[in-house]
């Protein structure tokens, strides 16, 4: 099992190598149901949002799932926070 080296949860790297679908679905799960971290559905979006962009079926309906319960201004905002993790990673 690889070793999650998390200086920052944002930064969200697996040693060395950008981070996988995996990890950022698992980083949703753990912000979607308040695991290790404070609950915040924003939050959970963005991961879940990424970890579908890099292939992860499991994360696109919980995507949306989550988004059923948020509002239009919540995930508009993970979607940035998703775009701008991206331009930073």
């Amino acid at each position: 099992m690889a070793r999650f080296e998390m200086a920052d949860i944002n930064a969200a790297v697996m040693g060395q190598a950008p981070a996988g679908a995996d990890s950022f679905y698992e980083l949703g799960l753990m912000y979607s149901t308040g695991r290790s971290v404070p609950a915040d559905l924003v939050l959970a979006h963005k991961w879940f949002n990424l970890a579908a962009m890099k292939g992860n079926p499991d994360a696109i309906r919980s995507r949306q799932e989550i988004a059923e319960g948020m509002s239009p201004s919540e995930i508009a905002a993970a979607q940035r926070a998703a775009r701008a993790f991206l331009t930073t990673h």
